[in-house]
């Protein structure tokens, strides 16, 4: 049993209540192809109500859980059970009962019309002889109206792109009324607006009591709308929690051999990721870049606004310890930085230390002791960077800054923060 169901288990015992099984559990699911594995071990749930997003690098194994789960591909060792029941001893009609899928690939073989499809959703409803009634009638106009797809009802499948494809295939899923979906990259061909309302329809149809599973390419889309992420990578459950807690840049950096900053989106107050390049084509990747972490920098930057931003975004995305200042209160560079500390924090470490930032009130005199905090992250700093500003030097409070520096790295006004990344090495003179 996973931790989450384990958890509502002793919730209900403690109430004196019989535990309710959720909706979706999987126990130690491994499944190989031939002699290849592609996942082990894996244990998730998704409770009523909730909406659970499988994320991973290509190739992670997310298809293949969600198929798993569906029942149209046998497990090599594991348990998938449906409302507590093990899907081996589920026939096909009755695990379409009580979980619907929504597939990646939207190629259909047969010129069937769009309404023809969604009506397909009913089936595990009917028997063999059986036409549809009006609850029939009525699951199919409301799930061709809440997808989106009700005004080409009777186009031909093939005459409909693959975004509206994609929007049947959900259509067909919704028609079926089940307590649980299984959703395979559901906005992949979607253009922006049907992939939010894609997302605001599922995050609706959970808030009413549903469970859903859903494979996510996109970050952003997954910790907007999920209440927990599952991160699948290296052929097993990487990490699984909340999208705060799981997103982020070391999570990422294991999981995706990519370096990630992970902010606050200011619209929605969700994790947003932003994806780097390595600095080089010897940068750490995967368990390597761990370890590098070991050497990671202590940075200060000097400059502000978005290409200042830009370096502390990148710097810190790269594992190094930043602090900026001094900047104006409200500053694009301390916005970041502020986020980069509670990536920090996320991630296990001192907030304060990972990200110090000095500011003063905008155009007016730097108060002394806003110099001289600024002065001593300098001073134990590895390696200072200039963000714009004469090459020689600056003038005013960053002067005493750059002074106080042993060593300097100048990055042009452009934000070229990747060369920020590269000019703190060691074996680079950054003078």
């Amino acid at each position: 049993m996973t931790a989450d169901s384990s958890a509502l288990s002793e919730s209900a015992s403690a109430a004196g209540d019989p535990p309710t099984p959720p909706p979706i559990e999987v126990d130690d699911l491994s499944v190989s192809f031939g002699d290849v594995p592609v996942v082990s071990g894996v244990d998730l749930g998704v409770e009523r109500g909730s909406l659970v997003g499988l994320v991973g690098p290509n190739g992670a194994g997310k298809t293949t859980v969600l198929r798993a789960i569906k029942g149209t591909l046998s497990p090599d060792t594991g348990t998938v059970r449906l409302d507590g029941d093990p899907t081996t001893a589920l026939s096909a009609r009755e695990t379409g009962r009580r979980v619907a899928s929504v597939p990646q690939e939207t190629t259909l073989g047969f010129d069937f019309r769009v309404r023809q499809i969604v009506e397909m959703g009913r089936t595990p409803h009917l028997g063999r002889f059986d036409g549809h009634g009006p609850d029939d009638e009525r699951a199919v106009r409301e799930a061709m109206a809440d997808a989106g797809v009700a005004r080409f009802a009777d186009r031909s499948i093939t005459e409909v792109s693959g975004g509206e494809r994609q929007r049947v295939l959900l259509a067909r899923a919704l028609a079926q009324e089940t307590p649980s979906l299984l959703l395979d990259e559901p906005t992949a061909s979607l253009d922006v607006t049907h992939a939010v309302r894609t997302l605001e329809l599922v995050r609706d149809l959970v808030d009413d009591g549903r469970a859903a599973l859903a494979a996510i390419h996109d970050l952003d889309m997954a910790a907007r709308y999920c209440d927990r992420i599952v991160v699948l990578a290296n052929g097993g459950v990487h990490a699984a929690g909340p999208p705060e807690t799981v997103l982020t840049a070391t999570a990422l950096r294991a999981a995706f051999d990519a370096e990630a900053f992970v902010g606050e989106n200011p619209a929605t107050g969700s994790p947003t990721v932003t994806a780097f390049d390595a600095a080089g084509p010897d940068a750490p990747t995967g368990s390597d870049a761990s370890e590098s972490n070991a050497t990671r920098r202590r940075v200060h930057v000097v400059g502000g606004g978005r290409p200042a931003a830009r370096a502390v975004a990148r710097l810190s995305a790269a594992g190094h310890v930043v602090s900026v200042g001094v900047v104006p209160e409200g500053d694009t560079a301390a916005g970041v930085a502020v986020d980069a500390a509670r990536g920090a924090e996320a991630d296990g470490g001192d907030a304060e230390a990972s990200a110090r930032v000095v500011t003063a009130p905008p155009f007016a005199p730097v108060p002394p002791e806003r110099e001289a905090e600024a002065v001593a992250l300098a001073r134990e700093a590895d390696v200072t960077v200039a963000v714009g500003g004469d090459e020689r030097g600056d003038s005013g409070v960053n002067a005493a800054v750059l002074a106080a520096s042993d060593r300097v790295v100048h990055v042009g006004t452009d934000g070229d923060a990747r060369a920020a990344v590269r000019g703190i090495e060691p074996d680079t003179d950054g003078q």
